[in-house]
This record gives structure tokens, sequence and C-alpha cells, in this order.
């Protein structure tokens, strides 16, 4: 007792490490610990019950803070924002395999039509905040569970209360019918159950995962009331309006062409500290395009009123329209440090052509960047070279040092001897588009590894007869330019290849079978990699139909390091193993790496204005900004 005493008396004078909330003073401390020590916990426990978590270390923001930091608090509310989108929509229900959900529908993290159990800032590594759930409840010294004490004022749209029912309905929902993902990311929770109306306690498999607790407080919450009804089949694509307790209502659907969202007056959640500032426009409308030279044009003749650029080239060339020459329309290079993870060709190792490695180092000496970098992107682009590009936990040049060398130590009779001498980089080339140096290289590879000119002059092997042909499979026409000075350097070395493209619907049905032979893909990261590094990486999913690890690595070193990153006990060890694993996924040359920039190319119509702090990890167009001065 006399050490609770003298934690109260600290805490009061620096302020609790894990943001106790407000409204519990340092007697309702020490009675609730009296309570608790009845019980027989551990004698070194704590009970916490907090109002936000951090993954590692302290949340930024108190238990009183106001906003956060990349809002404008008082931003007026009204109007209409219009955005673009390429490509499709058949599905209002992001949290299946089936269809393809409408923009605005996501299944994690802020949702415009379902609010989660909390919320996560823009300007931490990993801290989430109470929304659903007021409070989140664990053991200090033993996270083997954690509880959500739900907002008594949470509401869904049609007035009814949000209840723990609700909690232990959607997740035991999602693992049982949703996207392969969730049983992935969720895989360490053993149960979940109401304790109370307004309570929900999930128990993991074990007591070390700390992402586990805040990547559970992202679930999106459905009603279970709604869901049950017999005309809404959860495993089923559905185009009716569902409901939701986000700051936004489906209010028009247009299938494959347009959606809009529109603000829920009576939103329940509006007066929260982490929902001020934002969600500021009226309505929110997404139309559909099925080619980016028309969403352009369009965006020209004022169809929608802002478009982040992703194309070199068009923020180059092409803006050149008179509502930008006359200011009515306003182009922003805005700098970030938002992790790019990994853009590339993806090899899919699955198929007896790529599993090879000497193939796929062979290709990697073909793709000229630097050329087509200048030719393309007007110089814009920087090579990546990490899966965690543009951040902290990015491999450091050169071999490997200090902590990050002891972890692969532990492994050094399965790993290959270049992984403790040097760090992966991509070959490189003059940029004059003269690559004769690469294409020796690339042959002399091909010619080692047993691969022989035919006489069609396409390499097959000597041995097992592989014939060195392939198809790269895409989604987006804008990508050929790119392609096809590839494909016609592989030509080169006697390798065949060919680029199609598929429409979305078509090309999604095709990765959720890892039906393809080599494809363009981006892997995005975060700043605090976790849980989602198995759905990426893991040998458990490189056969599950829809799940994302694309490239179908199978590799006992990575399943390992994968499962030390999600126990990592401190931010200092997870950069630490995130880097091991970084060096060994380069090492297995599974990718060819492209490119990616560390700012965001926005064009607006003047009548939009944002935040002047922003946030490094996202604009936030679409909850943040708001029409007007």
């Amino acid at each position: 007792m006399q050490n609770t005493t003298r934690h109260c008396e600290e805490r009061q004078r620096r302020g609790n490490p894990f943001q106790s909330i407000k409204s519990m003073d340092c007697f309702a401390t020490l009675a609730m610990t009296i309570l608790l020590i009845s019980f027989a916990p551990p004698a070194n426990a704590e009970i916490i019950k907090s109002t936000s978590i951090a993954m590692h270390g302290t949340p930024k923001y108190a238990d009183d803070f106001t906003h956060l930091d990349y809002v404008n608090p008082d931003a007026p509310k009204g109007g209409t924002l219009r955005q673009a989108v390429i490509g499709n929509y058949d599905s209002l229900n992001p949290f299946i395999i089936k269809g393809s959900p409408a923009s605005g529908m996501t299944f994690l993290g802020q949702s415009l039509v379902y609010d989660s159990l909390m919320e996560q800032s823009n300007d931490e590594p990993f801290s989430m905040y109470g929304l659903l759930a007021e409070t989140i409840e664990y053991d200090s010294s033993d996270k083997s569970w954690v509880a959500f004490n739900l907002n008594a004022s949470a509401k869904w749209a049609d007035g009814k209360a949000v209840t723990a029912d609700d909690v232990v309905w959607s997740f035991n929902t999602f693992l049982a019918k949703g996207a392969p993902f969730f049983k992935a990311y969720y895989g360490d929770v053993t149960k979940v159950e109401a304790t109370s109306p307004t309570r929900v306690k999930f128990t993991f498999a074990h007591a070390d995962n700390a992402e586990l607790p805040l990547i559970i407080a992202q679930l999106a919450i459905l009603p279970k009331h709604f869901w049950e009804k017999a005309e809404n089949d959860f495993i089923k694509t559905s185009l009716t309006p569902p409901l939701g307790s986000g700051p936004y209502k489906v209010s028009k659907v247009d299938a494959g062409r347009s959606i809009t969202y529109t603000r829920d007056a009576n939103y329940w959640g509006q007066n929260l500290a982490i929902n001020k500032g934002r969600f500021n426009f009226n309505a929110l409308e997404f139309d559909y395009y099925k080619d980016g030279n028309v969403a352009l044009e369009a965006f020209f003749a004022n169809e929608y009123d802002v478009r982040q650029e992703n194309v070199a080239k068009l923020w180059n060339t092409s803006y050149d329209a008179a509502p930008v020459k006359d200011g009515r329309i306003k182009k922003e290079e805005i700098e970030h440090k938002r992790p790019q993870g990994m853009q590339a060709f993806l090899f899919n190792t699955r198929r007896d052509i790529f599993k090879d490695k000497a193939v796929r180092q062979a290709l990697s000496y073909v793709f000229d960047f630097e050329w087509s970098n200048k030719q393309f992107a007007y110089g814009g682009y920087k090579r990546s070279d990490s899966f965690f590009e543009n951040s902290d936990l990015a491999a450091r040049n050169g071999a490997p040092t200090g902590r990050v060398l002891e972890i692969l130590e532990g492994y050094k009779d399965t790993l290959p001897a270049t992984v403790f001498t040097t760090r992966y980089t991509p070959p490189k080339t003059d940029g004059s588009g003269n690559l004769r140096n690469n294409l020796r290289s690339a042959m002399k590879i091909l010619d080692e590894a047993g691969y022989k000119l035919g006489d069609d002059g396409i390499r097959v092997h000597t041995q097992t007869g592989q014939r060195l042909s392939f198809e790269i499979m895409d989604s987006n026409p804008m990508f050929e330019r790119w392609v096809l000075p590839f494909i016609g350097n592989m030509k080169k070395i006697g390798v065949e290849a060919s680029f199609r493209v598929l429409d979305p619907a078509q090309y999604q049905n095709r990765m959720n079978e890892f039906d393809y032979d080599m494809t363009i893909g981006s892997i995005a990261q975060s700043s605090s990699p976790g849980n989602e590094q198995r759905d990426y990486w893991s040998s458990a999913k490189a056969d599950l139909s829809g799940g994302r690890n694309y490239i179908g690595v199978k590799d006992t070193v990575v399943d390992a390091l994968i499962e030390k990153i999600i126990q990592a006990p401190d931010r200092d060890e997870l950069v630490a193993l995130t880097r091991a694993l970084d060096r060994v996924l380069l090492s297995g040359a599974y990718v060819i790496p492209q490119w990616h920039i560390d700012h965001w190319r926005i064009a607006k119509w003047s009548k939009l204005s944002h935040p002047e702090t922003m946030s490094d990890l996202t604009p936030a167009i679409t909850d943040t900004w708001w029409v007007g001065e």
C-alpha cells in the first residue's frame, strides 16, 4: 500500500506516463488499487485505465487536450468536397474478399461511416485515443488482455446505443466471414467477451504483443442489429447503404460511377477532442473515372475539387490549363516524412520461373531506372532501396552493426553471407540509355545458373527445361511507358516478357488467387510495423487466397523476425528488428525496386483551405480541409 501511495504522489507531481483518465483523481486511483488487490493479481501489477495508449512510450496528447495539432479547430462547416477515383466499385462492404468496395468504406482506422473503438493520431509513431471506447484497460505488468469501456454517448445513426455485444459480434464475424487479413492481423486473440453491456475484454495468446491492444482499438465496429436482419447478408456484396456510427452517412449510390456521403448532423462524437476541427464538409462526393487522362481534364473543367498527383510527367507538363494559369487552381508540393514502403515489380515466387533466385537477381540489372526517371518523370523520383523507405526503420548502408548485427548473428547458419557484408542496393546506370555493363552482368548470372539461348533467342534451362518467358500484369495503363523499355532490355538478354492491363475487377480477382507471374505493386508500411507483417511475408500466409503475401515469401528467418517485431518491448528494439528484417528481405531478391517521393503533389481549386500545420503521415484532405479561406 505504501508503494501505491508513493506512486500516486509521483503521478500528481509529473503526470501519469500512461495518460490516466482525467476524471480519476489520486484517491480514486488508490481506491481502485485496493479493490484490485482484493482479487489477488500479481504483486507488481497495476491496472491502467486510460483515455489513450501508445505502442511504445507515452502518448503525445494529454487527457485534457482540446484538438489535434494538425487541424484547424475553428474550421467552418459546410460545402461539398468532390474527389475523383480511378476504377469502379460494386459493393459497400469492405470487410469481405468479394467485390470492390467504394471509397470511404475503409475497414481499419477512421471510416466515413463506421467509428472504431479508438482513433489514431497522425503525428506520432502509433498512439490511439478514445472514440467509441472512452477508456482502455490493461495490466501494466502482463499485457495478456485488454478491455474497452464504451462511451455512454456512443450511438448508431438510428439512435440506438453502441454496445459491447456489437463489438463482440463485429470481431467474431470478421474472423469467421471476413477477408483473410483479419485472421492474420488478429491471430493472437484467443477470446473476446462482453463483461457488461458497455465493457468488452480481449484475451491474448501471448503477453508480449505490444501492438495488439492498439490494432484491436482500430477495429471498425458494426451494428449487430442491422446485420442480423435477413436482408443484410454479411458475406455478400451489397449496395444497400449500411448503418454506421461515424460522421457521415451514405446518401447516394450510383454503382461504379459515384457515391455521396452526407455529414450526420446528429453524429454522437462530433464534440470529442479527437474530432475537433475535422469532418468539415457537409457532403463528400467520389466520382469514378475509367481513364486517368479523362479524370485530369475533368479536374480542369471543375468537375471535382482536389487532385493528389501521382504521375510526375503530368505534374510537369499537363498543368498548363487556364484555371492554373489564372490562379483558380493552386499547385502545392508539401514535404512529408511518411514511410513509403516498397513500390516495385513483384516476383511471384510460386511460379517455377521465379523460384530461382538467380533469375530474379539477373532481371534487376535490366530495369534502367535512371534513364526512365529522366524520360518519364523529369527526374522527380527517388529510387527505392528498402521495404521501409523514407523512415528510420530502413536498413542502413554498409555492413550491419550494433544491435542489428546481434539479431542477424542469431541466424548466421541460415542467412546468406552477403547479409553480413553489405546492404542490397539496386543496380544503377548512368542514365544515358546505354546499359551494356548491366546487361553483361545479367547474362553472366543467367549463364552461370544454366540458362542458355534457345533457337528462338529465348533462354531455356539446360536441365529443367524452364523457359524464361512470362507476363507482367497490372491494372494501370499509365505504367506502360515504364514497362516497355524494361521488356525491351530483357529481350536483349534472351528473356521474353509481355505486359497485360486488366480492368480493376479482373486484376483484383487474379491478385486474390495469386494468378500472375509478375505484377507492379506497393507494399505500404507504417511508422510502427507489427502484426500486419505476418500478412505481408509469413510462410503461413503465402498460399492463403486473398492474403497480401503477394510474393509468396516462405522463409523461417523472416517468420522468426516478424514474431520478434510483434513482441518488441520498446521503440529501439522495434527499429533494430525491422532493420534486420529489411536486410533479410532485400537479400532475397523478391522485387525490383521502383521509386518513391518524399512530398505530396497537390492541386486544388482555390475554394479549399487546409491547416497551416499538416501531419507528416497524410494530407488528410477528406477530414481536415474545409471550404473557405
